[in-house]
């Protein structure tokens, strides 16, 4: 049977958001069937993935937060991650965590390329 993927981006920094979904792309399957649904941030990734879990077989979180003059950088960042994990674990369903976390524009730009290492991941536990 066709594995299935949903790929949840965060539209907010389009340029770094592209970079992290193209890199995710060239790491899957071919004979896979994906699905992209871009959200306006990381903060709508956990409930959008919890929304399709039952429709798919793995799913792919991609954004990019930076860090900016207040603390919300860490409530997103931390929150995001935890939901993520516990989506996870819970549903026993892979999700690849490609939500990079960056302190400027010059290192989100340097790991745009991050979304590989969370297809990878994906792929990885999918064959377990």
């Amino acid at each position: 049977m066709k594995k299935k993927i949903l790929i949840v981006i965060a539209n907010y920094y389009a340029d770094i958001s592209l970079g992290l979904l193209n890199s995710a792309k060239k790491d899957l399957p071919k004979n896979f069937y994906v699905k992209i649904i871009k959200v306006p941030g990381v903060f709508e990734i956990p409930v959008t993935i919890s929304k399709n879990l039952k429709k798919f077989d793995a799913f792919i979180a991609l954004g990019c937060v930076i860090r900016g003059q207040t603390p919300h950088f860490d409530f997103i960042s931390m929150s995001s991650t935890n939901a993520i994990m516990n989506l996870s674990i819970n549903s026993k369903k892979p999700i690849g965590n490609g939500i990079i976390t960056c302190l400027n524009m010059k290192q989100a730009r340097d790991r745009k390329m991050k979304g590989s290492e969370a297809a990878k991941a994906v792929m990885s536990i999918l064959s377990q």
